[in-house]
């Protein structure tokens, strides 16, 4: 499956703004998604992730009630709502694929498809 993320973009701390990803290639429903960042001088994180069926997610501590991943499997979408944005939350988004009840939902070697990246800027 080919990834791409949009959504990225400036904002103020307090602001709200919702990344996109779009799959082509397999049906999406194949695939458990996540969502992962990477800061400047930083190793890359895991922030989130869905299962297939779009009714299991998950959340590092550091998001958690602030983020939410939802998806649409028929039209091929996957999405990160970000909400009240903190300065320590800049760094390029990236959604990734992995196949269905493999590997392991925070770990990124579990994932074999990921999508070039969008940079969040929060300023305070």
């Amino acid at each position: 499956v080919q990834l791409q993320a949009s959504g990225g973009g400036l904002v103020r701390a307090r602001d709200s703004l919702r990344l996109s990803c779009a799959a082509s290639g397999r049906a999406l429903s194949t695939y458990d998604m996540g969502w992962f960042r990477q800061a400047p001088g930083k190793e890359r994180e895991f922030v989130a992730s869905v299962n297939w069926s779009g009714d299991l997610t998950y959340y590092a501590d550091s998001v958690k009630g602030r983020f939410a991943i939802s998806r649409d499997n028929r039209k091929s979408w996957v999405y990160l709502q970000m909400d009240s944005l903190k300065p320590e939350d800049m760094a390029v988004y990236y959604c990734a694929a992995r196949a269905r009840y493999s590997g392991t939902r925070t770990d990124l070697s579990s994932y074999a498809s990921w999508g070039q990246g969008t940079l969040v800027t929060v300023s305070s």
